[in-house]
């Protein structure tokens, strides 16, 4: 049975992405200094206690406002696209609610904090991968989960349209 809105879903696993970065966070907070690092294999992936105080990869450092306008104009679009584009689209109501959950988390903490606590390092292939946090691990998985049902979705329209 396929269900227009599958909430009874997807309103836990927010709460509970929600709650997980938000606990991750604090438990840095609390236990590490600014700086800090500690190895979990090697250094392909270590927590490292970092603050940025702007967006992705730092860009547009001290902008608060900017960024309360944005989340909130980003939280009302998903909602509208939850509502308009999403019934009956479980993928993409999955993609909708990890996206929510990661803009919600990182605006807790540039709200409460003034900056968003990053401790996820990641080494791979020699790259040295921006460090990040549950809710941008959210952010980033939902993008490619919208992405694939886009992809996916666009080709099964193509394909029923040429029969």
């Amino acid at each position: 049975m396929n269900r227009k809105y599958n909430l009874h879903l997807m309103l836990p696993l927010a709460l509970f992405l929600m709650a997980a970065d938000q606990l991750t966070k604090w438990i840095i907070v609390k236990t590490m200094n600014i700086g800090d690092s500690v190895s979990v294999i090697g250094d392909i992936l270590e927590i490292t206690s970092h603050r940025n105080y702007g967006a992705a990869w730092g860009m547009l450092q001290n902008q608060m406002v900017f960024f309360y306008i944005i989340t909130l104009v980003v939280l009302m679009a998903i909602i509208y696209f939850y509502r308009t584009e999403a019934p009956f689209k479980p993928v993409m109501q999955l993609g909708l609610t990890l996206i929510f959950a990661g803009a919600v988390g990182n605006f807790i903490d540039r709200l409460f904090r003034g900056n968003v606590v990053d401790f996820i390092d990641t080494k791979i292939i020699n790259y040295d991968f921006p460090i990040f946090n549950v809710a941008d691990a959210c952010l980033t998985l939902g993008v490619i989960v919208l992405i694939y049902e886009i992809l996916m979705n666009d080709s099964k329209e193509k394909k029923h349209a040429n029969i």
